[in-house]
């Protein structure tokens, strides 16, 4: 097999940052597969269901990728359709995790009528109507930024214009695509990219050499980024760099170190003690199964923590000395 059909480490997991140099614009491509592959893949989603996650997960990483914080950036879809919610989260690190809650009997019901697939985005048919939450969490000792729109469009990247438009009044584009792979194998699996691109405000803007971006200038790029197909955007044999030279190479672009993401969740035996801790002891004792166990799965990366009749009283043993104390 040639190098150039090979899908993980040479198509993603990454984050290319770039300038358009005359026109001064910046921007980033995200390009992902295998963190994808081990989001998705524990959970057997629905095609419809894999898909738009996949899409909501690669808009995070291209959102919090331009932002500097140190902390956990979380992108949050919360509606009245068949996919009720969606989460990812990302760290500052580049740790990702995402998941997605729906209705399996609603979402039968909608993808058995083929008809309305064509004719009503993704949004409005997997999501409903709701809002889409970004949040930046810092730590407990800092003040938590959060920004909130309707889901309003067709698509994810629709309701990522209508936040920037409304909340954020920045000028940007932004292009996402998903593939859960070619049925005819070309070895090519479940990837997704996004292309963003964005006119930055110069007041308060450091330095003299700051340029104001006319809009004519914002335009044409614009119509150069759109030139673009979803092919090309997720085509393995095409490097990020060749991407956007591809598109922009007339106004000159550079690009900048390439920042990788991974998959990993964070959760872990101690973080779900603490919560069963924060609960009533018979509470707790009451979800035990037939054999006596505690069984807690997150819903992120499906991991199942057992607690045995023995880890359940050592759990609140801790509790129960100190009040004693």
């Amino acid at each position: 097999m040639a190098s150039s059909t090979v899908i993980g480490p040479a198509f993603g997991d990454l984050v290319q940052p770039f300038q358009i140099e005359n026109l001064e614009l910046r921007g980033r491509l995200v390009r992902l597969s295998p963190a994808l592959d081990a989001i998705l893949t524990p959970h057997a989603y629905p095609p419809e269901v894999a898909g738009i996650l996949a899409e909501t997960v690669t808009l995070a990483a291209a959102l919090s990728s331009g932002l500097k914080f140190d902390g956990v950036f979380t992108l949050q879809t919360q509606s009245d359709g068949p996919v009720g919610l969606m989460v990812a989260d990302i760290t500052s690190e580049g740790d990702m995790r995402g998941y997605a809650r729906y209705d399996e009997e609603r979402l039968g019901k909608i993808t058995a009528d083929a008809s309305s697939a064509g004719a009503i985005g993704p949004v409005p048919r997997l999501l409903g109507a709701g809002h889409l939450a970004f949040t930046v969490d810092q730590g407990p000792d800092t003040e938590r930024y959060q920004g909130i729109t309707e889901l309003t469009g067709a698509t994810m990247t629709d309701c990522a214009h209508t936040y920037f438009r409304q909340s954020e009044q920045l000028d940007t584009a932004i292009m996402l695509s998903s593939t859960l792979g070619d049925a005819g194998g070309d070895g090519a699996g479940l990837r997704a990219a996004a292309l963003l691109l964005q006119r930055l405000p110069t007041s308060g803007g450091q330095g003299a050499d700051m340029v104001d971006v006319s809009d004519d200038d914002w335009r044409h790029a614009v119509v150069m980024m759109s030139s673009l197909t979803s092919e090309e955007l997720l085509d393995p044999a095409l490097s990020p760099s060749q991407v956007l030279y591809r598109l922009f190479h007339e106004d000159g672009v550079r690009v900048y170190q390439e920042r990788a993401f991974r998959a990993k969740c964070r959760c872990s035996r101690i973080r779900v003690m603490t919560t069963l801790k924060s609960f009533p002891k018979d509470e707790i004792r009451s979800l035990r199964a037939e054999d006596g166990k505690v069984i807690v799965t997150c819903e992120f990366c499906k991991a199942e923590y057992v607690f045995d009749e023995a880890a359940l009283d050592a759990l609140y043993l801790d509790d129960a000395s100190a009040k004693r104390a």
